[in-house]
């Protein structure tokens, strides 16, 4: 489609998705919520949306335990959607998932303990996948060499610049105090390393409520989760799960700026709308046209009472 503003075509558009929290053969997390179902319903809603995905970016708690058969059951509901898309799957390690079944099963290797830090090229464009789980903890952490190694990574700019998908993501939680005791430990360590790299947006989980930052002053954002989400300020809750307002973001990354765009997951009844079908006609409009049709108040198409199919 032609553009119809000031902007020209993202550069590369990726989906960032988080916290699918699988259980192991058909239990249900919490005894209530159907994990997997909702990730199936995730991967539906990302298909009809019609975008080329480049990449599916899973930013952590991918099982809830760590399970062998959840990490088998979540590659069997993604693989098969990222491939009728043309989109790479990169996945990142979080605090509920565990590193042998994690490289194991995701990637085919050796179960290993080993951290695990991985780098992709998606045309031009370089996502690392960086693991901040600290084994047998909830809370994260970043050790010398990882530190080290990122350094390393980052002292190369890559064509398209850099984007780091972490599980616990570097900003503060003023809407969840509780979660503060689970948090990124020694941040600073971090932002000495990316401060003044190609880093050009950091993607996070681990909270599962949408939030946005900065930190060392690049773009953070925390996708929400697909399992389930927090209700924050609940009165007299520290946590508050609810089984509702699941989604993941869309992901448009520009010449100069990237644009993070919450997808709810599920259906919900249209009250007002315009069919597709008019694509071509407003395509064959001049801007002017466009300007008249769309912008003036008293248009035809702005009149109370218009159709909500086609004009």
């Amino acid at each position: 489609m032609i553009p119809l503003g000031q902007y020209p075509a993202a550069g590369h558009v990726i989906a960032h998705i988080s916290d699918t929290h699988l259980l192991g053969g058909d239990k249900l997390l919490y005894g209530h919520v159907p994990s997997d179902l909702h990730i199936e319903k995730a991967m539906a809603q990302l298909e009809k949306t019609g975008i080329k995905f480049e990449a599916l970016v899973f930013t952590g708690d991918l099982a809830d335990l760590g399970e062998r058969d959840a990490y088998e059951r979540l590659k069997a509901i993604v693989e098969p959607a990222a491939a009728r898309i043309g989109a790479q799957v990169i996945w990142v390690m979080g605090n509920h998932d565990e590193r042998p079944e994690y490289a194991s099963v995701l990637f085919g290797e050796e179960a290993t303990t080993a951290t695990q830090d991985r780098v992709y090229d998606i045309n031009g464009l370089r996502i690392i996948s960086l693991d901040t789980t600290v084994p047998g903890y909830h809370h994260g952490e970043l050790t010398d060499e990882q530190l080290a190694w990122l350094a390393d990574v980052l002292a190369t700019p890559a064509a398209h610049g850099t984007i780091i998908a972490v599980h616990h993501p570097p900003v503060p939680t003023p809407m969840l105090w509780a979660m503060e005791m689970l948090e990124l430990h020694d941040q600073h360590r971090f932002a000495d390393v990316v401060r003044g790299t190609d880093v050009r947006a950091i993607l996070g989980g681990h909270l599962h409520y949408s939030t946005h930052s900065t930190f060392a002053g690049i773009p953070v954002s925390v996708a929400s989760a697909t399992c389930y989400t927090l209700t924050v300020g609940a009165a007299g809750r520290l946590f508050s799960g609810v089984d509702a307002g699941q989604a993941f973001n869309a992901v448009h990354v520009y010449e100069d700026q990237i644009v993070h765009s919450i997808v709810p997951i599920g259906e919900n009844e249209e009250i007002t709308g315009f069919s597709s079908d008019n694509i071509d006609l407003i395509q064959s409009l001049s801007f002017d046209e466009r300007l008249d049709l769309f912008s003036r108040k008293n248009s035809q198409f702005n009149e109370p009472g218009a159709p909500t199919s086609d004009f």
